[in-house]
């Protein structure tokens, strides 16, 4: 399969028309709202835009690599009502696989009557592409694979000028090391790269890994597997900004 980077926080794959997305965490408005600030709910917007996405590409099937909910380790009211019939309208239009992610523990409880598939978050593979969330090493049988997606990261990249700061979603673009890889498994791997992919509700914010204080967080980062000191950074956009290393402040 080829991977197609869209405008979008998103990818298709091609000639599957697979749609790939992450880190939706829906309900975050409640966290908003505990600290002070009242906002909308934005799960009609993001699902507005996921239709888009769908009928702009024709994609035939959706995965959602983790953290479709906000809120741990409780589920808020607003999750509890929004989430299963937000399920329930994509599962109508398509084919909707759900890997797992680090706040998606008690999903199974929301989907109420959707049609989705739900993945561990050690991931799955479709022919030479594995789909993992990233909070956790992924299943074995990714070594099979010759890309890995992964999520979590949550990547941002901050510009300064004149004592302004703005940041910008990014994808991080990342060789492997398969030595790492191979010494956790035991096994001979064949993943040649890994795509970090930005949020797609850009209400959660982002990690600055350009910033000095950019912690990895994840064992696939925490562990070099993935080398992310290196990464290819590239805007939504298209626009490539370069190694990270050569960026990094």
């Amino acid at each position: 399969m080829r991977i197609k980077f869209l405008t979008e926080p998103a990818l298709l794959l091609e000639p599957d028309k697979i749609l790939v997305i992450a880190d939706l965490h829906l309900g975050i408005e409640y966290e908003i709202f505990r600290a002070g600030v009242k906002i909308p709910s934005q799960t009609q917007k993001i699902q507005d835009k996921i239709d888009s996405l769908i009928k702009q590409t024709k994609a035939k099937q959706l995965i959602i690599l983790g953290d479709i909910k906000h809120n741990i380790p409780i589920t808020s009211w607003q999750e509890t009502q929004e989430i299963p019939k937000f399920l329930e309208h994509l599962s109508k239009k398509i084919k909707v696989t759900i890997v797992k992610g680090n706040h998606d523990g008690d999903i199974d409880t929301l989907l109420g009557k959707a049609k989705v598939k739900i993945v561990e978050p050690s991931g799955f593979r479709i022919k030479n592409i594995g789909f993992v969330h990233g909070q956790a090493w992924f299943d074995k049988d990714l070594l099979e694979c010759e890309h890995l997606i992964v999520a979590h990261i949550h990547p941002v990249v901050e510009f300064f000028s004149h004592g302004s700061r703005i940041t910008e979603h990014c994808w991080l673009h990342c060789d492997v090391d398969n030595e790492v890889i191979e010494k956790k498994f035991k096994k001979k791997s064949k993943i040649k790269n890994a795509i970090v992919m930005p949020v797609f509700n850009h209400l959660i914010g982002g990690c600055a890994v350009n910033s000095k204080d950019f912690e990895p967080i994840g064992p696939l980062l925490q562990n070099n597997a993935i080398n992310w000191k290196e990464a290819g950074i590239y805007l939504l956009d298209g626009t490539y900004l370069g190694k990270l290393d050569k960026i990094k402040k």
